[in-house]
């Protein structure tokens, strides 16, 4: 199948699986996976999309998505290392576009002595969809280090959003209740030292080591955190430490991360992520929210 959109917008892939993109390495193809050459590329893109009336999903990093293993019927627009510019604006500010990692962003605001970001330097996925989430680590969260955000309206305008009008709490933001696009952030920081802010950096990434399985595919973790427990602990609690489900399972060193364990399907993947909720919420009457987003078919 083709689309009618104008290939020269970018690099085009057509009937691209989705397990070379995500990083549950999981899922099957998509129609056509497009990554636009800048941001005007993106806009046109879009507009050519909407005209066309055309199913279609932005991601960034791919670190917090399932593609269902028949593959996603429309197009995929991945932003990774698109839309990636980071640049200081004043002496305390920088702006990341939408498809910068946030390890690109935060290694910026260290190399020009700025503090705030620290927090960020281990979360794996890309500014556009950590503005989405509010993703936070460490005590920290984007809303507390964002001035304001580039968006694209619902009828594909440039618009700026102030930090305090992004209804940012946890997880949650106001592009999850408006059509709207992430085209970047500016951060507004404050003055550090370079080695202390390296400092703080290496000891999270120490930490994230210990108690994370980094060395296994996994969108990091994957249920939010219910109110007044935790969720490690509750599977943890719940005998599910280490447990398999077919190619999937539960990680040994934190109980929060559904893995990849041995060439696992999306399907494996999201029964997993069922049977670990029925068994929370059979023994502490707890529902578990998936932090983790599903599309395809």
């Amino acid at each position: 199948m083709k689309f009618n959109i104008n290939e020269n917008l970018g690099d085009f892939f057509y009937d691209e699986p989705m397990t070379n993109h995500t990083s549950f390495c999981v899922g099957g193809p998509a129609k056509l996976l497009i990554k636009p050459k800048d941001e005007e590329s993106l806009i046109e893109i879009l507009k050519e999309i909407k005209e066309n009336n055309y199913n279609f999903y932005i991601l960034g990093n791919c670190t917090n998505i399932i593609v269902r293993d028949r593959g996603f019927d429309g197009i995929i627009i991945k932003l990774k290392n698109k839309l990636n510019e980071v640049k200081k604006i004043s002496d305390t500010e920088i702006y990341g576009g939408a498809g910068a990692s946030l390890k690109k962003i935060s290694e910026f605001a260290m190399e020009n002595s700025l503090t705030g970001l620290e927090f960020a330097h281990g979360i794996p996925g890309s500014l556009g969809g950590g503005v989405v989430m509010n993703a936070g680590a460490y005590d920290g969260e984007m809303k507390n280090v964002i001035k304001s955000v580039r968006l694209l309206d619902e009828n594909y305008e440039v618009i700026e959003v102030p930090c305090q009008d992004m209804n940012f709490s946890y997880r949650h933001s106001l592009v999850q209740e408006r059509d709207l696009i992430v085209l970047g952030a500016t951060f507004s920081l404050s003055q550090g030292n370079k080695d202390e802010i390296r400092e703080k950096y290496e000891e999270f990434d120490r930490r994230r080591a210990e108690k994370q399985p980094l060395d296994m595919p996994s969108a990091g973790s994957t249920f939010k955190r219910p109110t007044g427990y935790f969720a490690g602990k509750l599977i943890d609690d719940s005998g599910l430490r280490g447990f398999t489900h077919k190619g999937a399972g539960i990680s040994e060193k934190h109980c929060g991360f559904v893995v990849n364990k041995n060439k696992a399907t999306a399907s494996d993947v999201l029964e997993t992520i069922e049977i670990v909720q029925k068994v929370v919420h059979d023994k502490f009457g707890v529902n578990l929210e998936r932090e983790v987003k599903i599309i395809g078919d």
